[in-house]
Order: C-alpha cells, then sequence, then structure tokens
C-alpha cells in the first residue's frame, strides 16, 4: 500500500496513545506494522535525507492533535492522550481530519481563523490546500519548491539553446569550476576547447593538481534532436585516441536509450548529461541563476529545554 498521508494517521495516533504516556518513535512502528508498510515504505527518506516520510507524517499528526487539545506533550518524544481526546475516542469518528479538528477553539486559533486576525484567510486558505492534498505543510513547501525548480529549469535551457554556440562552452566551464573541477577558471578555460580535433571538444583536469583528466563532448542540441548511440560510440573512439579513461557528454536535447545503453556496457566511464540534468546541475550550483529568497525551516531545539 502507499505510505498514508497524516491525516489519516490522526484517528490512529490518538488510539496509540489511549493507554497512556506514549514515545513517538514507539508509535511511528507500531502503526508502520498497523498499516502493514513495506520495508522500502518505512525507510524512504525526505528530500532532506534526515528523516523518513513515514516518520514525519506520524509527527504531524501528533501535532495537530496536540493543536486541538486532544494530545500533551509530557517529556522529550513522548505524549499522552488528554480528557478531550478522550471523550472523543468515546463515541469515535471514522476519521480525523483538520475539518474535525475545526470544532475546537484552540485548533481554530492555531489556524489564525479567529476574528480580527488579518492573517485568518491566508490561514484558511492553507488550511484547506493541506486538507485537500494530504500533503503535511513542509511537504507542500518542497513541493512548490520542486515546480519552481522544474520551470527555471526549462527556462534555463531555453537560454542556453537561443545564445550563441561559444556560450554553451563558457557554459560547461563555468558548471564544471562550481563542481569543483579545474582548477581556477583560468586554467579550465585553457583546457576547454582547446584540443579543437580528433572528435573532443575538450579536457579538463579533474582535479586542481591536474592528477588526472576528464575529456567533454558537448552537443546543443534542440529539443527532439536526441544524441543516438552512434554518437558515443564515435566519442569513444575519440578517447581511445587520445588514450582517456573518463569522459563526459553534455547535450541540450536527451540521449536515446540505445544510446544510454552504449555507454553503460562500453570499457570506458562515459557520464552523460542531458537537458534535464543540465538544468538541475546549474541550478544546484547556481550556474545562470541566483538565490532570491531565502526560507528557514526551523524545528524546536529540545536539549534548550532540558
Amino acid at each position: 500500500m502507499t505510505i498514508p498521508d497524516f491525516q489519516t494517521l490522526m484517528l490512529p495516533v490518538l488510539h496509540a496513545a489511549e493507554a497512556g504516556e506514549v514515545k513517538i518513535s514507539d508509535v511511528v512502528g507500531l502503526l508502520a506494522n498497523q498499516f502493514q508498510l513495506t520495508e522500502d515504505e518505512r525507510s524512504q527518506l525526505l528530500p532532506s535525507g534526515k528523516q523518513t516520510t513515514f516518520a514525519n507524517r506520524v509527527h504531524w499528526a501528533k501535532s495537530y492533535l496536540k493543536k486541538a487539545g486532544l494530545v500533551e506533550l509530557t517529556r522529550r518524544a513522548y505524549f499522552r492522550i488528554t480528557g478531550r481526546g478522550r471523550e472523543v475516542l468515546t463515541n469515535p469518528p471514522q476519521r480525523i481530519d483538520i475539518k474535525f479538528l475545526g470544532q475546537f477553539p484552540e485548533f481554530v486559533l492555531f489556524l489564525g481563523d479567529n476574528e480580527g486576525d488579518d492573517k485568518a484567510g491566508d490561514s484558511s486558505a492553507a488550511a484547506e490546500v493541506v486538507q485537500t492534498t494530504g500533503m503535511t505543510p513542509d511537504e507542500m513547501i518542497r513541493t512548490a519548491h520542486s515546480q519552481l525548480d522544474d520551470e527555471l529549469g526549462q527556462d534555463l535551457l531555453g537560454r542556453v539553446t537561443a545564445a550563441p554556440p561559444g556560450f554553451f562552452e563558457r557554459l560547461i566551464i563555468q558548471l564544471l569550476i562550481a563542481m569543483g573541477y579545474g582548477g581556477s577558471a583560468a586554467e579550465a578555460g585553457r583546457a576547454l576547447g582547446k584540443s579543437g580535433d580528433g572528435g573532443v571538444d575538450g579536457v579538463i583536469d579533474q582535479d586542481a593538481l591536474g592528477l588526472d583528466r576528464i575529456y567533454v563532448q558537448a552537443k546543443r542540441y534542440a529539443d527532439g534532436n536526441n544524441v543516438g548511440s552512434g554518437g558515443i560510440r564515435d566519442f569513444f573512439g575519440s578517447l581511445d585516441r587520445f588514450k582517456a579513461t573518463k569522459g563526459l557528454f553534455v547535450t541540450t536535447s536527451a540521449f536515446t536509450p540505445s544510446a544510454r545503453e552504449t555507454a553503460e556496457f562500453l570499457s570506458k566511464r562515459i557520464v552523460l548529461i542531458d537537458g534535464r540534468l543540465l538544468a538541475k546541475l546549474m541550478i544546484r550550483y547556481n550556474v545562470g541563476c541566483r538565490v532570491e529568497e531565502t526560507i528557514h525551516l526551523k524545528k524546536i531545539d529540545e536539549e534548550f529545554f532540558e
């Protein structure tokens, strides 16, 4: 089954605390068994890599129950059901979600939906989105961030393909430098594009000392003009002539399945970077784009309160 959303987990979390004080990590394990999650589902991580998706949703379910006064925190990583929570379970609903929690004044106040609050409209709209999508607030932020990056990536590729041919070469230089290759920009600039023959567009040092080199092939193709297996084999032959062991093939379009299969089974290591990956790397290393705004996601420092 798929990992349940955090609203689906609200009632099970409340039931898990029915017997008294419980540890949140124990509840995560208990509910993972109850929902019969697979090992892959249990270990699936958030993009941050610091917490599993399921554990994150259990934590959010507990947090919303707390805002409604159905559970209370007792000590670090522990919580218990309240009198109000027990009242709810005397005649339990089929489901507890944001709409159900809206009957409790504390939860309405938490949403900022009380009379006279200038942010009430924004909070109500946000709560409606959370309820409709089933995503936790931080999942909504990450999803929106991913969508913005996708749009930025498309804009970047459009600019790259519309630019003069020499721009693509300079772009690769800057990107490789930003990723830690090639030593200084001047050294990389002399290296990349200097060969000019033999089927290789350039060579760049893998490290600042030049202990190893990477040969580069760059093809600025329009969308739909994909690189086939023939292009990979030609590049492989060029690497052979230079007695090179590593190659980097960059294109603004894409690689055909046969091209990827060819690169996978050749005796030399050839890394393929298509337009989509190129855009992602440009965004990650701030090449051709800049940070417009930084949003900090913060959480309680438990050690501060001990």
